[in-house]
């Protein structure tokens, strides 16, 4: 196998990127990550530094979800057709996580990493995440006005464990409660594939965003079993 630096000579393709891709999950494979290797591409063949991905991963991902959360609304309302914010939300949303996928790829293939670039990386993660939360929080509540603040607060809490336990899997001390790679598991395990989760919700926001409340019940539910199974299994282990 090639190193990172003979590559970079080499004048690396967009295989080259995906092969050192970090998975994420069967859908971030292989739709995510797959576009990631574009962008990882393009932003080195412009001499730009995985940092600039970062950013434009963070721009991107808040732009579109301060349009969701200044329309909401409106769509709501009925004043504007949800099929146009959804479909910025879908589109944006999709493109930040590609670009999110990307600077790691070229961090690696290139040799450009650094301690603080993998700050960076995440910090924006954290940013972009925050403001999916408030755009899926201000549709559902504009679309329900009954919905209970404590909810929003516990699903706002909760959709952070995959970003927490994502970042966990990276030191020495990772672990999978299920090891299994299954083409069955993999597929149960898309309600925890960021790609495949982002792309269900801006689905919602397109055809039926009265249906976002359920999406937030949906996945503070799954977030916040796996958060106990993830304490159990841990516990376990250290005992």
């Amino acid at each position: 196998m090639q190193s990172a630096t003979s590559v970079a000579e080499a004048r690396p393709t967009v295989a080259d990127f995906y092969r050192v891709n970090r998975g994420g999950g069967l859908f971030s494979e292989s739709v995510s990550q797959r576009l990631g290797a574009v962008f990882a591409l393009v932003a080195q063949r412009l001499g730009l530094r995985p940092t600039a991905l970062s950013i434009a991963n963070l721009v991107l991902g808040l732009a579109a979800s301060a349009t969701v959360v200044a329309l909401a609304p409106k769509v709501a309302a009925g004043d504007v057709p949800a099929w146009v914010v959804g479909l910025v939300a879908l589109v944006g949303w999709q493109v930040a996580y590609a670009l999110d996928c990307a600077d790691g790829q070229l961090a690696r293939v290139t040799g450009t990493g650094s301690a603080a670039g993998a700050r960076v990386d995440v910090l924006c993660d954290v940013a972009a995440q925050i403001a999916l939360v408030a755009a899926l929080s201000a549709t559902a509540v504009a679309q329900r006005p009954s919905m209970p603040t404590w909810l929003v607060a516990v699903f706002a809490g909760t959709w952070m464990v995959n970003l927490v336990t994502s970042v966990m899997q990276a030191g020495p001390n990772a672990a999978s409660m299920v090891t299994s790679t299954s083409f069955p598991v993999r597929v149960v395990k898309l309600v925890r594939d960021y790609g495949a989760v982002i792309f269900v919700a801006g689905l919602v926001l397109i055809f039926a965003p009265a249906l976002t409340f359920w999406v937030i019940v949906a996945f503070t539910i799954v977030n916040g079993g796996f958060l106990l199974a993830s304490i159990a299994f841990s516990a376990r282990a250290s005992l």
